[in-house]
């Protein structure tokens, strides 16, 4: 097999864009690619709505996609997932010293909450909405995360909520700016297969399980996350 061609959504702290080009995910695919006899290639996606990296890995641009990503439904109609590598869930930034008193999202009546074009947080975001929680969802293209928590401190918006490991790196060197809550979902994050190459899916299953036996997986995610364990919804993220 020639290198492997894996996309990959920047910028999206722990999982990528870390110090010298590196993250969780770039750590688990690379250690994936060796253990299946390849080189890698990370090929950067630059699309607005982060779920058009589906049709890149279906029209064949990406042999699988690591970024980060939730296993939905919608999406297990477009790509084949192995198993979870991390659970986690979203989190909730604001600007505390502009808002003091937004500690959840029992705070967001007449705020606005930012979101990521694509991201599984717009849907939680739009639900607050209905339920009367918040007043409106600001869309930003997926590559504007940090305009959307730089807003945080202007006013363009009110609340940021992306998943709490990711938040938690964007907002450490924003002033006044923290996660306030964290665990507003449970999401499992998973390595995305083009469906149509079976043999290119069990060889990376494989491969996975042989790496989380052998505790190569865990030491990667204690690196980047702090423990090593699967589940991270509850843990000190």
């Amino acid at each position: 097999m020639s290198d492997l061609r894996v996309g990959v959504a920047y910028p999206d702290p722990p999982f990528n864009a870390m110090p010298n080009h590196g993250g969780l995910d770039i750590d688990v695919m690379t250690a994936l690619a060796r253990a299946i006899g390849v080189e890698v290639e990370f090929v950067a996606y630059d699309g607005a709505d982060f779920d058009g990296i589906f049709d890149r890995l279906a029209a064949g641009d990406y042999d699988c996609v690591i970024s980060g990503i939730t296993v939905t439904s919608e999406r297990q109609r477009r790509a084949a997932f192995l198993p979870p590598y991390v659970i986690s869930g979203q989190g909730l930034a604001v600007d505390t010293s502009r808002l003091p008193a937004v500690r959840s999202v029992d705070d967001l009546a007449g705020l606005t909450i930012g979101v990521q074009r694509g991201n599984t947080s717009e849907s939680v975001a739009h639900q607050l909405v209905a339920d009367g929680k918040a007043a409106r969802v600001r869309i930003y293209d997926y590559g504007a995360i940090s305009t959307a928590v730089a807003d945080l401190v202007t006013g363009g918006c009110d609340a940021v909520m992306k998943l709490a490991p990711v938040l938690t790196e964007l907002v450490k060197a924003v002033p006044g700016v923290e996660v306030v809550q964290r665990g507003l979902s449970i999401e499992e994050i998973a390595l995305a297969v083009n469906p149509a190459d079976q043999q290119l899916l069990a060889r990376l299953r494989v491969a996975q399980a042989e790496l989380e036996a052998s505790g190569e997986f865990q030491r990667i995610r204690r690196g980047w996350l702090g423990n090593p364990y699967v589940d991270q919804s509850s843990g000190m993220l």
